[in-house]
């Protein structure tokens, strides 16, 4: 289905496969819509794998699937990859129908060749919409405009207009109201600022990351996202230049829903001076060099021979516990050495006893957590509700009325390949409602949601398998709309 801004498309594009099942004797059984998703790959198109999965499994209860045209089925980049998903619906004996295509997909040459044809069209269609789209994003950098992210401590969005005069101040979660609406970033309380130059100041000074967390820890200091001060977050700050006004982009691309990759500093795209500054430029310039030749003075051979010496000290190895250390580079400089943490530790004989990615994994859903829990906010809001956030521990307080806490619970893979989901409830928090993230394989988007109410659940800690029994399965939704509802208002005369 196509995205919300086209409002009535999704609506018309039903109309027109309900038409064509009329027009053809079909009885819709059921529809699986996927709004707004992008039709790259399967990921977070959640009906159409449950649909594939019902094929598959032989669970499928009907003998045709109707889409509107191709480019639905999927704007897949390989084109082989939506024929094959068409393929394994025929193997089942299930015929896929393009409504509102010029030609039937009756297995013909001609259908073939057509259909080809539109898939390859279709994938041409989002590569060349992905060129345009990042030649826009990087005008916008030019023109000093934020593009997506949180500020960062000590810094704060603000919307403004198409002529650049302010609006309003965005809290975490917020986007911008209309379309010409702007992003730039400006900075934060007087309070945060002050400890960013200071900041900057104890590390010229020589004291190092770690201390400097300690110091402002000791002193119950806390981060834009209300947690701790690590070696991490200090780092972040006196390495990212949006601090000395700099707006910075395509540092990470993933164009295409592909893999993920780092870029050199050659293909960034930086606009100097476009914000106001927190830090002055010579002092940001000093701290980076200082960060950057902690890892220039290093060979290959010396940062092996460092890790090694880690390894024996700590007894094990994870980007968690070389981040830690002052004393050497950071995980980032291994990864970008030797292209993954992996290989470097196969090089020191470092073998981890369970699987990497399980830790990049947890490290990925721990940053998505506040960016989930901002997205519940937004959603409450959009009905009409107020949020109440504790910066704390996230827990939500809805219009006054009940208590909601957000937890993500991670997809593992038993050893015969069945999906397991753990839960673990905030006890100590005791909210009315926990709202339960089930991720989906892989752990990059939320495959599902569960909305548990305390007083039905007995354990702190549950189980999941793909099904669960009414007991709790009653409680799983596709989406969040249901329990935005109970958020929502309405005035005394419409309730009556």
């Amino acid at each position: 289905m196509s995205t919300e801004p086209q409002t009535f498309s999704p609506e018309n594009q039903l109309a027109f496969i309900g038409r064509f099942a009329e027009k053809h004797g079909f009885e819709i059984l059921r529809v699986y819509e996927d709004a707004g998703r992008s039709g790259l790959t399967l990921e977070g198109r959640d009906s159409l794998r449950r649909l594939l999965s019902e094929v598959e499994g032989g669970r499928a209860d009907f003998e045709a699937i109707l889409v509107y045209d191709v480019s639905r089925w999927g704007r897949f980049q390989d084109a082989d990859e939506g024929a094959y998903h068409e393929h394994v619906c025929r193997r089942a004996g299930i015929t896929v129908h393009y409504c509102a295509e010029q030609f039937d997909n009756d297995g013909s040459i001609g259908s073939t060749l057509l259909k080809t044809v539109k898939r390859l069209m279709a994938g041409e269609y989002s590569r060349d919409l992905s060129v345009k789209v990042f030649a826009g994003q990087c005008r916008l950098i030019e023109k000093g405009f934020r593009q997506g992210g949180m500020a960062g401590y000590g810094l704060r969005r603000l919307m403004v207009d198409e002529h650049g005069a302010a609006k309003t101040e965005l809290r975490l979660g917020e986007r911008k109201s209309l379309q010409t609406d702007r992003v730039i970033l400006v900075p934060g309380p007087e309070a945060e600022v002050a400890t960013v130059r200071r900041i900057y100041a104890l590390f010229l000074s020589g004291e190092p990351e770690r201390e400097i967390a300690d110091r402002l820890n000791g002193e119950g200091g806390r981060t834009d996202l209300g947690r701790p001060w690590t070696r991490g977050t200090v780092h972040q700050v006196l390495t990212n230049p949006k601090y000395v006004g700099d707006n910075v982009y395509n540092r990470v691309s993933n164009k295409l829903k592909q893999r993920r990759v780092v870029n050199p500093p050659g293909l960034w795209v930086v606009a100097k001076g476009a914000f106001e500054p927190v830090v002055a430029s010579d002092i940001f310039e000093k701290a980076r060099a200082i960060v950057e030749g902690r890892s220039r003075r290093y060979d290959d051979a010396e940062l092996l021979e460092l890790l090694a010496q880690l390894l024996e000290a700590a007894g094990a190895l994870s980007s968690l516990v070389i981040d830690e250390r002052d004393d050497m580079p950071s995980s980032s400089v291994y990864r970008r050495r030797f292209g993954s943490l992996l290989r470097a530790y196969r090089l020191v004989g470092y073998t981890p006893d369970r699987d990497y990615r399980y830790l990049e994994e947890n490290r990925r859903l721990r940053a998505l957590h506040p960016e989930v829990v901002g997205s519940v906010v937004e959603g409450l809001e959009r009905v009409g509700g107020t949020v109440d956030r504790d910066p704390a521990t996230d827990l939500l307080g809805v219009n006054g009325e009940f208590t909601t806490s957000i937890v993500i619970s991670r997809h593992r893979s038993t050893a015969a390949g069945s999906s397991r989901w753990r839960l673990r409830l905030d006890a100590g928090l005791a909210p009315d409602f926990t709202v339960a993230v089930r991720m989906n394989p892989g752990n990059e988007t939320p495959l599902d949601y569960y909305v548990l109410p305390s007083i039905d659940m007995t354990e702190p800690r549950l189980r999941l398998a793909e099904r669960n029994g009414f007991s709790l399965d009653g409680y799983r939704f596709d989406d969040l709309d249901f329990f935005y509802s109970l958020a929502k208002r309405a005035s005394f005369t419409e309730a009556a």
